[in-house]
């Protein structure tokens, strides 16, 4: 059973830096996709990025690129996410998710962590 368990979230200030961490176990993920979504309070959920897990592809969305940084390391079985010049803007809860190979959608999702930017 896929399991995606989400670390690192906090109380940050504007500008500050953060690193999210996803422990994935349950299967080998060769071919999966490994993506970060966030969610703001009163909005719906929006995709952030994401990473090939075999390829190390990435996709960063528009208002993340440059700040937003999505990396794996295959030995430990971990997603990362570190974010710079953090803004109140990125206030969220942030979820890991994978997509397994030839499917379009997120299947398997973390319980999220939360992010928090005081200004």
């Amino acid at each position: 059973q896929v399991q995606l368990v989400e670390s690192g979230g906090g109380l940050v200030q504007a500008g500050g830096s953060l690193r999210l961490s996803c422990q994935v176990s349950g299967r080998a993920f060769n071919g999966y996709v490994m993506g970060w979504f966030r969610q703001a309070p009163g909005k719906e959920r929006e995709f952030v990025t994401s990473i090939g897990w075999s390829t190390g592809i990435t996709l960063y969305a528009g208002s993340v690129k440059g700040r937003f940084t999505i990396s794996r390391d295959s030995a430990q079985n971990t997603v990362s996410l570190q974010i710079n010049n953090l803004k109140p803007e990125d206030t969220a809860v942030y979820y890991c998710a994978a997509r397994g190979p030839g499917t379009g959608s997120f299947r398997y999702w973390g319980q999220g962590t939360q992010v928090t930017i005081s200004s």
